[in-house]
């Protein structure tokens, strides 16, 4: 009677050992099935997270491309492009940015990206303007120059064949003069988009051994001569010939550097004597033409930022700057 009932109680503890076990197992299984289902969501989250940023990089490439063309488009025609330039460099860094971003957030690039969209779009109503008021102000000019002919030789006429009309003759001379300073405003507006653009300037390091360094960041001791390098775009209305070419370096303070045996010469800018650096002539040949100047100081620079200011024919026309270590 005891043997039966000590049988009954190990197979009681033996069927309890079981039941624990499968319950056991049942949990491991269930942690191996949640552990697959999280990961397969978190490989789902990171393939989503790469194709967002695929294409991100993709269309900040686009608009990289859209914003070049779009500057290059306005300066051709005379227009002006700090904004779209701005916006360039801001691009860039957003670029940069997102190659070596840790947390990624699409809406916001899709905001920004839609900012620059919105930029390019605005430039466009901005282009078919300069467009539109170029061929306007070559129209006006050929006509009036015309017409400017015409009423001189009408004039001759006049005098020569009613000497006795003085009233007339006043009368055709006040028209004359009239056309003559419509004719001179048209002029200045042509000149403004006749004027030259000196773009991608950069400023280089030329040490004594003629070696020459870039990076826009130089050592004062390394730094023999300056070698400004731009390009000079080609334009429809700019005549080819001889162009003096002003050129102002300005330290952090705004002074205006001078070599200091013969210091620094003035020019006119806007109705007023500005002082500048040095100056060179630069045969104009309008067919997007590389240029270089030299420029050697008699003293050493000190550190800091400086700014360089290239001008032309009355008009500023190009920037850069540098810094020294």
């Amino acid at each position: 009677m005891e043997t039966t009932q000590n049988n009954n109680n190990g197979n009681g503890i033996l069927k309890a050992a079981l039941a624990v076990a499968m319950l056991f197992i049942g949990f491991l299984g269930y942690l191996l099935y949640d552990s697959k289902k999280t990961n397969t969501n978190q490989e789902q989250v990171i393939s989503q997270k790469v194709e967002q940023l695929a294409n991100t990089k993709s269309r900040l490439d686009s608009v990289s491309t859209q914003l070049d063309a779009k500057i290059a488009e306005i300066q051709s025609l005379g227009g002006r492009v700090d904004e779209l330039v701005a916006a360039k460099q801001q691009l860039e860094k957003d670029r940069k940015a997102l190659k070596n971003a840790k947390f990624f957030n699409s809406k916001q690039y899709d905001a920004k990206i839609q900012e620059y969209v919105a930029l390019l779009t605005e430039k466009d109503q901005v282009i078919a303007q300069l467009k539109s008021e170029n061929e306007n102000l070559t129209a006006q000019t050929v006509t009036l120059s015309k017409e400017k002919e015409v009423l001189v030789q009408e004039k001759q006429v006049f005098i020569e064949e009613n000497t006795g009309l003085k009233g007339e003759k006043e009368k055709l001379t006040q028209t004359v003069a009239d056309y003559s300073s419509k004719n001179e405003e048209l002029t200045k507006k042509v000149k403004t988009g006749a004027q030259l653009k000196a773009q991608n300037l950069q400023v280089y390091a030329v040490k004594a051994n003629g070696k020459v360094k870039d990076g826009g960041k130089y050592r004062a001791k390394k730094v023999d001569q300056l070698k400004l390098a731009f390009t000079l775009p080609s334009n429809a209305i700019t005549e080819k010939e001889n162009k003096e070419i002003m050129v102002r370096i300005m330290d952090a303070d705004g002074a205006v550097i001078s070599d200091s045996a013969t210091g620094s010469s003035v020019f006119n800018f806007d109705g007023k004597e500005m002082a500048y650096t040095t100056k060179g002539t630069v045969a104009y040949t309008n067919n997007d033409q590389n240029v270089e100047m030299l420029y050697a100081r008699g003293t050493a620079y000190r550190a800091g930022n400086y700014t360089v200011e290239l001008y032309s024919e009355g008009f500023k026309i190009g920037q850069g700057n540098f810094i020294i270590k």
